[in-house]
């Protein structure tokens, strides 16, 4: 483990999360350091880092930079608080022109990249901010009304066995730093779940590498 890990481990096991220092360290890490980190972050420091950066403004230009080419896929690796299959990604893009004439908001569109896509499916989703809490909603509730050429069909999340995993579920999203993100699941929007996740987008220099 390199000094920079071993730094950032500290700072979110620390008592009281020092969401400044958390955030610069951050930042200053190469993408390779700040995944190594979020691999370790277990259910205990995703719940007190959500709670920690509660009123952090954050929005949807943080997970695709507004300089992305529409339907152009942007990847977020992802840590969930489950005991098995606990890595994961969110892949989001920006809608096309066509499809952004028609709404009223400013959304991504995105699915769920994971082991168990073929089980449960893609779970899709739309993504937007919410101006209330300075968040961003992820909501399972709503699909995509087109998707790039390379992502699998889009299915609803009410049918079949996705079901029991996307079905009436919002996730909200808060900010820690440039790239990474910490979410927290809810259903309906309003009972809030013991599922936490961690985001990490990767650098756009990266954008093309494969999963």
């Amino acid at each position: 483990m390199s000094d920079v890990v071993d730094s950032i481990l500290r700072l979110v096991r620390a008592e009281s999360i020092d969401v400044d220092a958390l955030e610069s360290t951050l930042d200053e890490s190469t993408h390779e350091e700040r995944l190594e980190a979020v691999r370790l972050f277990g259910s205990s420091i995703q719940s007190r880092l959500y709670r920690g950066v509660e009123g952090c403004e954050f929005s949807i230009d943080a997970l695709v930079p507004p300089e992305t080419p529409s339907m152009t896929e942007v990847v977020h690796e992802g840590q969930n608080t489950l005991p098995v299959f606990s890595t994961f990604q969110k892949r989001f893009c920006r809608p096309d022109m066509e499809h952004l004439s028609d709404e009223e908001r400013d959304v991504l569109w995105g699915y769920n990249e994971q082991t168990l896509k073929w089980f449960t499916g893609p779970g899709y989703f739309v993504a937007y901010d919410d101006a209330t809490t300075g968040e961003v909603c992820i909501d399972y509730r709503e699909t995509p009304e087109a998707i790039p050429d390379d992502w699998p069909a889009v299915s609803p999340n009410d049918r079949g066995l996705s079901r029991f995993v996307y079905a009436g579920t919002v996730d909200r999203l808060r900010r820690v730093s440039r790239h990474v993100s910490i979410g927290r699941a809810y259903r309906d929007d309003e009972e809030a779940l013991e599922n936490w996740f961690t985001l990490l987008r990767r650098p756009s220099e990266e954008m093309d590498e494969t999963s």
